[in-house]
């Protein structure tokens, strides 16, 4: 029996012309964490390797029945790409209807990376920040608080952006913030950037020479912190000061090596917030982090979703056709 396979190929460009709004894609990562209840989705444990030379490449794995989609996303994490102009993070995503195995499309993993890791904080926000946040702060300016500044705008009431990061990054994250009629900040330094805040974004790039930096005692009472950077530029020492911790998958992380953070200081998952296991933001004065290495049911949730939207929008070609026997 021969069938055959158009394989589409969806480009950061492309992805980009799709639109998708920070609520589609946090309805579409809820939709997904519901049907994991459910067992109509099931998502491995992230598979992860570290060279001695500081280079992290690691592969993610998920699939569901609604939508019918298994994706497999690899990446590699170099801090040394900036020297030969390219973006530390270089990854791609393989989408297959998880049904009958046949391959549906190539997506740029990058984008997909960009918009899941926001999304996941999107869909911790929702319920774990004050709802009249008005004062965000991003430690780190790269793609991740771009995508994050898109998001948390389009959630709360965000007026007041602050900034660090070393570099020129600062002021031109500014500048985007700026365009979308926030008032922006360039700081100085991180304390500057974290106290006071009520939403706050750390995406620090990862390198062995990374030392923590980040006091959590420095955080107002309500503040809502999410890491996308494993929490690595957080001081272990001063976590403690949270009066919650989430992450975003307890199976995953009873897998790894080392935790992102002690693990008595964990209450939850993502899973449970939308579930309703885990209660949401308690009181005003709560400090909440939401600590996550990164959940391959979101690139899931975003690569399909990017699928749907540019079979119904765009005349793009497959990149082949494949017979298969």
């Amino acid at each position: 029996m021969r069938q055959s396979s158009d394989i589409r190929y969806l480009s950061w460009d492309l992805l980009q012309s799709l639109q998708l709004t920070p609520q589609e894609i946090a309805l579409s990562i809820e939709h997904l964490l519901l049907g994991r209840k459910r067992q109509q989705v099931w998502n491995a444990p992230k598979a992860v390797i570290t060279p001695p030379d500081g280079r992290y490449m690691m592969a993610t794995l998920a699939a569901a029945d609604d939508p019918p989609f298994l994706a497999v996303k690899a990446l590699v994490l170099n801090p040394d790409n900036p020297k030969n102009g390219l973006a530390s993070i270089n990854s791609l995503v393989t989408l297959l209807d998880s049904r009958n195995g046949l391959p549906l499309a190539v997506i740029d993993g990058n984008w997909v990376t960009a918009m899941r890791t926001a999304g996941l904080s999107a869909v911790a926000a929702k319920r774990l920040a004050r709802p009249d946040a008005s004062v965000a702060a991003f430690i780190g300016c790269g793609v991740q608080a771009h995508s994050h500044l898109q998001a948390l705008a389009a959630l709360f009431p965000v007026t007041y952006v602050r900034a660090y990061a070393r570099g020129e990054s600062r002021e031109s994250f500014c500048q985007i913030a700026e365009k979308m009629g926030l008032i922006a900040t360039p700081c100085q330094t991180a304390e500057e950037a974290i106290c006071g805040a009520d939403l706050i974004v750390t995406s620090v790039t990862l390198s062995p020479q990374l030392i923590p930096f980040l006091d959590a005692h420095l955080l107002k009472p309500g503040a809502f912190v999410t890491m996308a950077d494993l929490a690595a530029p957080w001081r272990a020492d001063s976590m403690a000061a949270f009066d919650r911790i989430i992450v975003d998958d307890l199976e995953q992380e009873a897998s790894m090596p080392k935790p992102l953070v002690d693990p008595a200081l964990v209450h939850g998952d993502l899973t449970g917030l939308v579930t309703g296991d885990v209660s949401d933001r308690c009181t005003e004065d709560e400090r909440i982090a939401f600590v996550f290495r990164g959940l391959a049911l979101g690139d899931l949730a975003v690569a399909g979703l990017a699928y749907q939207r540019a079979r119904e929008c765009s005349p793009n070609p497959p990149i082949f056709n494949r017979s298969m026997q």
